[in-house]
């Protein structure tokens, strides 16, 4: 973990979302604002920690009011002793390096369609390809996806670096929030 000065302990709960899909294939716990005030970003940020004690890197995800939450899968959740419900002590610090985000599909596949496009998308930091599939994978429906990795390839091969006018945070437009936790 980065120094100590770096780094946030705190306790919260581990709730169920109201649509996961499968009700026990993951939950997901916030974050106080008064941490997520220590992190670099207010978008997308990878951290490193301890959930009850168990090491885990993760990225979190922007809740749309200036905090952050964390998706935990049932493999953190078994090893973390830690049930739905619970209250769970973390300790979390922002990575030194942000790693680098794992190409969508559809994306990747424009990408590799738009050599000037990829030329660029190679060119750029790691924080702005975050951006970029954040943006991307921010859209709620289809056709806005699709629209948006057109756009994206378009943007990139006019020699656009960065994603313009996109709220990483999601408060300004509402467009992100935590998963709605079930009673």
């Amino acid at each position: 973990m980065n120094q100590a000065t770096d780094s946030s302990q705190f306790t919260t709960k581990l709730l169920r979302p109201t649509t996961s899909g499968d009700e026990h294939s993951w939950a997901f716990l916030v974050l106080p604002k008064s941490v997520s005030e220590k992190l670099p970003r207010r978008g997308r940020t990878s951290v490193e920690g301890t959930i009850n004690g168990h090491s885990f890197q993760a990225t979190l995800e922007p809740d749309g009011q200036l905090s952050h939450w964390l998706k935990v899968d049932n493999a953190l959740r078994e090893a973390s002793g830690a049930e739905i419900g619970d209250m769970v002590t973390l300790k979390l610090a922002p990575v030194e390096n942000e790693p680098e985000p794992t190409l969508p599909p559809d994306f990747q596949q424009a990408l590799s369609a738009a050599p000037e496009a990829k030329a660029v998308w190679n060119a750029t930091t790691t924080i702005a390809r975050v951006d970029w599939i954040h943006w991307i994978e921010s859209a709620k429906q289809a056709r806005t996806r699709k629209s948006r990795v057109e756009t994206a390839c378009d943007k990139l091969a006019a020699g656009e670096k960065r994603v313009c006018c996109f709220d990483q945070s999601g408060f300004y437009s509402k467009s992100l929030s935590a998963p709605k936790a079930a009673e």
